[in-house]
């Protein structure tokens, strides 16, 4: 075994948004799905001769052939031209043939006989998706450097814009907001003599129907009966005070003597939890409009969801070693000049320091699927509410997507049919795989859940093994 090699380590942990296995040399097309994705997203590599099991198999036949095929392949497929690292590693005593390739700046990269709109792919947890419209147009703005939030919003008319909410906040920092600060922050644009909001201005006032922050307190510890649930939809200080708010009216307050004053505290330090949400509002992917930013509150959990997971492709570990990329650079940039941020990059260490600080549990920092999860741990035992039994009625706030229809009876879900259906809730694109590892069960105990819940009606498969689970609760 060669136990001590890096990349036999990256093996064991399974594959992931920037590794991929493959037994032998995929055909065609196949190959160059996965490599595209890559490159559009993290980067990473696909290693052939492991199997999904994560056993080394090796490569059979000639490896410089292999290796020639390889690129032969790619050249063959794929625009713009992709040059990928192709070169051999012996683990087991078997010969590892590895093709990686780095983040792309020619973005996006797609498949030749599909062209871009059809052929584009990127990289969602452990898998290769078609990328859609707005994502490949997210791509074109990373390639040259732009966010969604600093073009023009053609739909509003400037003058028709009421300023007061971005006013007062100004106000409060004792700056004034006037046109050339609008400018200079890019809040406004003018073209031909015409001055035109940004979609930056747009989402601060709030004004797009999924600028919206959903809260839920639900009993216990999943999303089977909630006993609280607002929606947030007023401008984005507004929407943080008012998130800030509902948060702190579900959590404990802890006592301690400090000196001859009894001070209180709440059992996680708010300063981390309104750094949490700054973070969620800063960096989510408004360009998709299909999606809003979800705050669920458990006995044993705070957690807050945003969609789009780590922009501009930097990948989880980065982000917790301090890398910083800015998907929204409108708003980071009003957020900055409003004190909201302190520091490039100092969101998550900060969080970490916070939560340390207050002698709490560590933060859990996830990116599933394309949406980043930040959790502050409770004590379960400790907060435990009465409930309302939702059987029969609706269900909100759920963790992931837009969750509707009827919920059936609670009572017909077991503990781990509920907890697989909370991760399809939160990613309808999870494989069974993904489940596996999370679950921390086998593959076949996943699908005999799945088949469950597909006969309760819960949930539907959407596409086959390439589609996605449609949650019918």
């Amino acid at each position: 075994m060669n136990s001590n090699s890096a990349l036999w380590q990256e093996i064991q942990l399974g594959e992931s948004k920037t590794l991929e296995f493959k037994q032998q040399l995929p055909k065609g097309e196949q190959l160059v799905k996965s490599l595209i994705a890559f490159a559009n997203t993290s980067g990473g590599k696909l290693l052939i001769g492991v199997d999904d099991e994560r056993q080394i198999i090796g490569i059979q036949g000639d490896e410089f052939e292999l290796m020639d095929q390889v690129a032969s392949i790619v050249h063959a497929n794929c625009l713009p031209t992709l040059l990928p690292s192709i070169y051999l590693e012996t683990l087991d005593n078997k010969i590892v043939l590895i093709v990686q390739v780095h983040r792309g700046s020619q973005l996006p990269y797609y498949l030749k006989s599909k062209g871009r709109e059809q052929g584009t792919y990127v990289r969602i947890g452990a898998s290769n998706r078609p990328a859609s419209l707005d994502m490949i147009h997210e791509l074109e703005r990373q390639r040259l450097n732009q966010s969604f939030d600093e073009q023009i919003a053609w739909d509003f008319k400037l003058a028709e814009l009421d300023l007061t909410p971005l006013q007062d906040a100004f106000q409060q920092r004792s700056k004034d907001l006037n046109e050339q600060r609008l400018h200079s922050l890019r809040l406004i644009k003018t073209e031909h003599g015409i001055t035109h909001p940004t979609h930056g201005l747009i989402i601060l006032l709030g004004l797009y129907e999924h600028v919206e922050i959903k809260c839920s307190r639900f009993k216990g510890t999943d999303m089977t009966v909630f006993l609280d649930k607002k929606e947030y939809t007023s401008h984005l200080f507004d929407q943080l005070e008012q998130t800030e708010l509902f948060i702190k009216n579900h959590l404990h307050l802890k006592a301690e003597i400090l000196g001859l004053q009894r001070a209180e505290t709440y059992e996680i330090p708010m300063p981390a939890i309104r750094e949490a949400l700054v973070n969620a509002l800063v960096h989510r992917d408004y360009s998709n409009f299909g999606r809003d930013i979800k705050v669920g509150i458990y006995d044993d959990a705070v957690n807050i969801v945003s969609p789009g997971g780590l922009p501009h492709g930097i990948t989880l570990n980065e982000a917790l070693q301090g890398r910083s990329e800015i998907r929204n650079k409108v708003l980071a940039r009003v957020f900055k000049e409003l004190g909201y941020i302190e520091q490039w990059g100092s969101g998550i260490a900060r969080i970490q320091q916070l939560c340390q600080t207050a002698q709490c549990p560590a933060p859990v920092f996830k990116e599933t699927g394309d949406f980043f999860d930040i959790e502050f741990l409770r004590n379960a035992k400790e907060h435990q509410e009465p409930g309302i039994d939702l059987a029969g009625g609706q269900m909100g706030g759920q963790m992931g997507g837009q969750i509707g229809g009827q919920i059936q009876s609670s009572s017909e879900l077991t503990a781990r049919q509920a907890e697989v259906l909370q991760l399809v809730q939160r990613n309808p694109h999870v494989s069974r795989q993904e489940l596996a590892e999370q679950l921390q069960i086998n593959p076949s105990a996943v699908q005999k859940h799945l088949e469950n819940l597909k006969e309760l009606g819960a949930i539907e498969r959407i596409g086959g093994t390439r589609g996605y689970w449609q949650v019918k609760i």
